[in-house]
C-alpha cells in the first residue's frame, strides 16, 4: 500500500509540474512586448543580448551588482542545489556514469552548502526591515519547504541511514512501471513528500523565476531601436492587414 501510494503521488506531482511548466512557459511565450524596455545599459547586438542573459542565469550580475551579501547567499543555493540534482541522477540511470559517480562527493557536501545558502536568504527576509515588509506568507513556506528537503536528505546521508539500492530500485520501476517496495523509513517517507510537493507547488510559485528569467524583456532585448523598429506580434499583423477598421 505504501509504495503504491508513493508511487501514484510521484505521477501526479510529475505531470503536474510538466503540464504546469508547459502551461507556464506558454502564457511566457503568447505574452506581447509591444516597447522595447531592456535595462541599460544594455547590449546593442542580439549577440551582446543572449551574453548578457547568460552571464545572468549563471552568475545573477545584476543581484551581484545590487546587493552582494544576498548574491553570495543566492548564488551558493543554486550551484549547490544543482550538484545536489546531478548526485541524484543515480537513483534513475543504471549503470551509473563514470562522471556521475565522480561527482557524488561534491553532491553530498553541496547539501550543506544549499542549506546554508537557504539560511541566509531566509534570515534576509526576517532581519531586514525593508524585505520583512514585503514579505509574504508564501515566501517563507517555500523556504521552509526547500530547508525541509535539505536537511531531511542530510540526515538520511549521515544520521538516519536509509536503504539507497531499494530507493533507486523504487525509481526505476516507477520509470519502467514495474513497481518496486519503498523502504518505510519514517525520514525518507517525509523527505519524498516534500520533493513531491515541491515538484507540484513549483510551476504555479515564485520559484519559477527562473524560467521566467528567459522571456524578461528588460533582459533579453538588444537596445537598438533606432536600427530596428521593434513591432509586437499582434502589432505586425494588424500593420500587414493595413490598420484596424
Amino acid at each position: 500500500m505504501l509504495t503504491g501510494l508513493f508511487a501514484g503521488l510521484f505521477y501526479l506531482a510529475t505531470a503536474v509540474l510538466l503540464g504546469g511548466l508547459a502551461y507556464r512557459i506558454r502564457l511566457y511565450w503568447k505574452t506581447p512586448a509591444p516597447l522595447k524596455i531592456p535595462t541599460t545599459p544594455a547590449p546593442t547586438t542580439e549577440a551582446g543580448a543572449a551574453l548578457r542573459l547568460a552571464r545572468e542565469v549563471v552568475l545573477f550580475e545584476s543581484l551581484f551588482k545590487a546587493n552582494k551579501w544576498i548574491w553570495l547567499f543566492g548564488w551558493v543555493f543554486h550551484f549547490a542545489l544543482l550538484l545536489v540534482l546531478i548526485r541524484h541522477l543515480r537513483y534513475f540511470v543504471n549503470p551509473v556514469p563514470e562522471l556521475l559517480v565522480m561527482a557524488q562527493q561534491f553532491g553530498i557536501y553541496a547539501g550543506f552548502a544549499m542549506v546554508a545558502g537557504l539560511a541566509g536568504l531566509w534570515a534576509r527576509r526576517i532581519l531586514v526591515p525593508r524585505i520583512r515588509y514585503i514579505s509574504a506568507p508564501s515566501d517563507h513556506l517555500m523556504l521552509a519547504l526547500l530547508v525541509g528537503i535539505g536537511l531531511s536528505g542530510l540526515t538520511m546521508k549521515f544520521i538516519d541511514h536509509t536503504d539507497i539500492v531499494a530507493v533507486k530500485a523504487f525509481f526505476i520501476g516507477l520509470m519502467t512501471f514495474k513497481w518496486q517496495p519503498l523502504p518505510a523509513d519514517p525520514v525518507l517517507l517525509v523527505h519524498l513528500t516534500l520533493v513531491a510537493a515541491l515538484m507540484i507547488i513549483f510551476p504555479f510559485s515564485k520559484l519559477l523565476h527562473g524560467v521566467g528569467l528567459f522571456f524578461s524583456p528588460t533582459r533579453n532585448q538588444a537596445d537598438n531601436p533606432r536600427e530596428k523598429r521593434h513591432l509586437a506580434p499582434w502589432a505586425a499583423k494588424l500593420e500587414a492587414g493595413g490598420g484596424s477598421k
